[in-house]
């Protein structure tokens, strides 16, 4: 591999979107990875979305029991349905695996464990579940992952709850689940902003990525 490569291979870009509508960033993971060769440096886009559901491929529709005024998504990741909202942090790794020589599993560990890592910054014991992917807390979910691969890349990625609105997960299934305990940050009382959690994540993610940024 030439040095150009290993560097493309082993660095990263890492961008804040800030509080974003959903499907316009949606639209821009779906083409940054149509039109990405092999001269495209990875990204990791953080970012927030106004209140939404979405679901994913094998999503069944009687999950969203009672949507009321949040719009409903069908989208192209995998999993089933979730919300997102202001408070929720969205790592979406935008990253060519073949070139990473990364598999899709090692990916979903490096979520989950960045998620695990963070929490434990925070003194909360937290852990994943090889039969439900995610990070939970005694049993509630603090973290879903929901990816998709095309044309040897990623994207979509993680939503890790911080100081979210839980309510709306009320009025569905999450990731098609009954009776799923949802938590966040907040909801363990621990008081950190959004930017914060970003930055004390992001080094924990780029460690289990065996990536660098810039």
């Amino acid at each position: 591999m030439s040095e150009s490569a290993t560097q493309l291979a082993t660095s990263i870009a890492v961008r804040d979107l800030g509080l974003t509508d959903y499907e316009p960033v949606w639209r821009d993971m779906q083409r940054f990875t149509n039109e990405r060769d092999a001269s495209t440096r990875d990204e990791i886009w953080f970012t927030q979305h106004h209140p939404v559901f979405t679901l994913g491929l094998n999503a069944a529709p009687e999950h969203v029991l009672a949507p009321g005024d949040i719009p409903v998504i069908q989208i192209d990741r995998g999993g089933q349905v979730t919300y997102h909202g202001p408070g929720q942090l969205m790592i979406y790794p935008l990253i060519d695996i073949r070139r990473a020589g990364l598999g899709v599993r090692d990916l979903v560990t490096a979520l989950e464990q960045s998620a695990v890592d963070l929490a434990a910054d925070y003194g909360i014991a937290a852990a994943s579940r090889r039969d439900a992917p995610g990070v939970y807390v005694a049993g509630a979910k603090l973290a879903s992952i929901g990816l998709r691969i095309r044309r040897g890349a990623s994207f979509h990625g993680m939503a890790l709850n911080i100081d979210v609105d839980l309510e709306p997960f009320s009025r569905i299934n999450p990731c098609g689940f009954e009776n799923l305990e949802v938590t966040s940050l907040a909801k363990l009382n621990v008081e950190c902003s959004l930017a914060a959690v970003r930055d004390k994540l992001s080094p924990h993610l780029l460690r289990h990525l065996h990536l660098s940024a810039d």
